[in-house]
Order: structure tokens, then sequence, then C-alpha cells
């Protein structure tokens, strides 16, 4: 998104107690919704700069805040941007059909792949941002987590300041389930039910993100469980249920990857040989789908969402007769 400097603006520095409605949100994410006229990168390169101080101390940008935490927000140069481009009548479409959940603080919308879960990177409008042009009335519309842009299926936002914090506390303490539909290239063994490989996430110079397994990478946990299988002309194929415990980056992917089958149209970590045979039998993207989510409830069951198979993905299943 193009920004245009406006002289003149520069603010003074200040100091920002945490309350407990912000208690265990990011640093990072903290700033971002206070400074939201001034460029993402900015706000990082304060961060590790050290101008930014949590208790008078240097931090990092995804340390969680507490309830009381003093932070020091340093002097900062404001950016006049471009209004924000709108969705069209087609993804406005797309999104009112894919709301799957909705009360009073949360949203969970089956998102298509292809869309990105917020905009950066060279990506103008994402998911969040349209859905705040088309839920103007909605005063607070945050994303609880992301997908990658090529995954399709169940992404929560948060309605309200309180359901965010506590859907983040859900998330790492592991009540909330997630539940994926996977397809992988080879014959995985019904005995292989779990894989625990740490993760290292590095970003290239071109910006991408990369994640490669083991070295000094943090703990990663992914069940899996053999749901179908069947083949794409001699290539085996096997679909799984996967449920990462922990949330890492391309966790999925990659512990598919490192496992051997790696997931079927994925161009970061699969091979380009077989992804073109795929292609060519029908698989136009990534087959990763998150299909189920599970959240506890005080005082009741788990709330159970889901988001059924995109027809893209259910029609390549038939077409290669996984059953």
């Amino acid at each position: 998104m193009s920004e245009k400097r406006q002289p003149g603006t520069r603010s003074a520095a200040s100091t920002v107690e945490v309350d407990a409605g912000h208690d265990g949100q990011r640093l990072d994410n903290f700033l971002m919704a206070r400074l939201r006229d001034v460029p993402r990168t900015r706000i990082y390169r304060m961060i590790r700069g050290g101008e930014v101080r949590v208790n008078r101390s240097r931090a990092r940008p995804g340390q969680r805040l507490q309830d009381g935490d003093m932070v020091r927000i340093p002097p900062v140069q404001r950016v006049e941007r471009e209004p924000a481009p709108k969705p069209g009548r087609d993804l406005a479409e797309r999104l009112a059909e894919a709301v799957v959940y909705e009360d009073r603080g949360l949203l969970v919308i089956d998102k298509p792949s292809g869309l990105a879960v917020h905009g950066g990177s060279g990506v103008s409008l994402g998911l969040v941002e349209a859905l705040r042009s088309l839920r103007p009335e909605l005063r607070f519309l945050e994303l609880v987590h992301r997908l990658d842009r090529d995954t399709s299926g169940c992404v929560m936002l948060a309605k309200q300041r309180a359901t965010l914090v506590e859907l983040h506390a859900g998330l790492r303490d592991g009540r909330i389930r997630k539940r994926y539909r996977a397809l992988v290239v080879g014959d995985w063994p019904e005995a292989r039910q779990e894989v625990a490989i740490a993760l290292q996430k590095n970003v290239l110079r071109s910006g991408e993100r990369v994640v490669r397994a083991g070295g000094a990478g943090k703990a990663a946990l992914t069940r899996y469980r053999v749901m179908a299988r069947g083949r794409c002309g001699a290539m085996p194929l096997t679909l799984l249920e996967a449920s990462p415990l922990t949330g890492r980056t391309h966790q999925i992917r990659v512990h598919c990857q490192v496992s051997g089958m790696p997931i079927a149209g994925d161009v970061k970590y699969g091979d380009d040989a077989t992804n073109r045979a795929l292609r060519s039998s029908g698989l136009r993207r990534l087959f990763l789908h998150a299909a189920g989510l599970e959240i506890p409830r005080e005082g009741a069951g788990p709330l159970v969402v889901e988001a059924p198979l995109p027809d893209d993905l259910a029609g390549f299943l038939a077409s290669c007769g996984v059953v």
C-alpha cells in the first residue's frame, strides 16, 4: 500500500500502561493497533532498535505483555495512507456466504484459497481489511490466528478485545483444537500418528518465509489420522486429518515434507515434477483445508465449527478415487 509522508506530524514520546484487556497480547500487535498510521516496517524497526521499551527494558516483537506493564512508545513520523481498496462485488458476495459462525464476540470465516488473511508484502487487500470494509458497524475486528494464503478453511476473528484475549489463551494452552484435511503424496503409514520435530523459521532476502526442520528451532507437534487412500495415475495419495498441537509457521506442511510425503500441490515444500503432474490431473493449488475448530465454552460443551471441503478439492479426490 503506498503512503504519503506529511510534514509536521511527528508525535511526542509517550508511555502507555497495559490493562487487563491487553494482557497476553504480542507487543507488535499492541503497537500496530495504536499506530495504525505508522508503517509496519517502522514499528518493527523501532522494537528491534531498542526504541520501544517495556518496563524500561528492551523487548522483542513477539513478547507477550502483561497487565500493568509500562510500554514506552518513541516519537514517530505519522503518514497519511491512501484510502484502502474496497472489496469488489464478487469478493463481497463470497465473504457474505463464507460466514460459518458468528456470535457477539466471535466471527468464523471459511476463507477461500488465494486470499491472504491480511494486507502487506505486496497484498493490498486481505481478509481482515475486506471484512472491516464490509462490516463498518464492527468497531473492533482482529484476526485471532492466521492461515497461509493458499490454505482454505476456518479463520477466527474477534469482535471484542476480551474475546481476542480469551481465544489467544485457548490457542496457547491447547484448549482450542484445529483440524485440517491434507492430501499427501505417498502411502502414509497408519501407525504414524504423531510427528514431533522442531521447526526453525527463516526469512530470505526476498522477504519470503521458509521453515526448516530441526536445528535450533522451536518444538512442534502434529497428530495425524489416515482418512482415505487413492491414486493419481501411478502416484499414491493419502488423505489425512492433521491436528497441530503447537502453532508454528507452516507446521503441517513441513512435518509432511520431512516425513517424505509432502502435501499435494505444495510449491514451497513439495516436488516440482510431482506438482506439475498433479496440476495436469486437475489439482490447481495446495491441498490443505482448515476443516474444523473445537472451542471450549464455560458451562457448556465445546463449540464445534466446520467448513466443508471446497468443491475443487472434493472433485479432485473423486477423480483419484480417494476413498
